[in-house]
C-alpha cells in the first residue's frame, strides 16, 4: 500500500493555525498536485476538517474523483496558546519555549497544547483506518506537524527529532509511505516532494 502525505495548499494568514481558506496561489498548487496525483491510481482520499485542508482535497478530487473522508484527528498539531498569534508575537513572548523546544532533547508540549507524541497517538486512528482497507494507493492531506510526528512514531525515532524532517515543508508537497502488511512495517519512500510546483518559483515557500 502506497500512501501520500500531502500538506494543505497555501492558506490565506500567516497567524498560527488559523482555521482559514487557501490563498490563489493555494488553490493553483493544489491545482497542480491534482493534475499530478491523477497518473497514482488514488482509490481513496482523506483530509483533516481543517478549511485549508479540506479545500485542498477537493481540488484534488477534481483529478482522482473519489470518496473524500474527513477525519478531525488528523488536524494539525494543537498550539495552544500560540494559536491566532502573528510569528512576532510568538518570538517576542514564547522565545524561552522556542529555544528549549528547538533543544531537540524533549517532546515538548505547546503551552495549552500538544507535544508530538499526542498528534502520532489520534493520527494513528485514521492510519491504522487506512492499513485495513482494502486500498492501494490512499491521499491524506494533512499538516506539516502530522507529517513529522508521523514520520518519527513510525519510523521509531524519539518525537523530539521530528523537526529534523525538513526545515520547511512545502505546501502541496508529497510524502510517500509504503505500508508492507506482511511485517507491518512503514518504509519511507520519498519526503517533501514538490516537483509539480518546480516550474512556479512564485509557489514556493520562500516567495511567500
Amino acid at each position: 500500500m502506497n500512501i501520500y502525505l500531502i500538506r494543505h495548499g497555501r492558506q490565506n494568514s500567516s497567524l498560527c493555525n488559523a482555521d482559514v481558506e487557501l490563498t490563489e496561489e493555494g488553490y493553483l498548487q493544489a491545482d497542480l498536485l491534482g493534475k499530478r496525483l491523477a497518473a497514482y491510481e488514488i482509490d481513496a482520499l482523506y483530509s483533516s476538517h481543517l478549511i485549508r485542508a479540506v479545500r485542498t482535497a477537493e481540488v484534488i478530487n477534481l483529478y482522482i474523483r473519489q470518496q473524500h473522508n474527513i477525519r478531525e484527528n488528523i488536524a494539525e498539531i494543537s498550539f495552544g496558546d500560540l494559536e491566532g498569534r502573528t510569528s512576532e508575537y510568538i518570538e517576542e513572548f514564547f522565545a524561552d519555549f522556542k529555544a528549549e523546544q528547538m533543544k531537540l532533547e524533549e517532546d515538548i508540549p505547546y503551552p495549552g497544547g500538544e507535544c508530538g507524541l499526542d498528534v502520532f497517538k489520534r493520527a494513528m486512528v485514521t492510519m491504522k483506518e487506512i492499513i485495513k482497507s482494502d486500498k492501494k494507493n490512499v491521499a491524506v492531506v494533512t499538516h506539516g506537524g502530522v507529517i513529522r510526528a508521523l514520520l518519527a512514531g513510525l519510523l521509531g525515532l524519539d518525537m523530539s527529532k521530528k523537526f529534523l524532517f525538513g526545515n520547511s515543508l512545502e505546501n502541496s508537497s508529497i510524502t510517500e509511505l509504503v505500508y508492507d502488511d506482511k511485517y507491518n512495517r512503514f518504509y519511507l519512500q520519498r519526503f517533501n516532494d514538490f516537483a509539480h510546483l518546480e516550474s512556479h518559483p512564485e509557489l514556493l515557500r520562500y516567495s511567500w
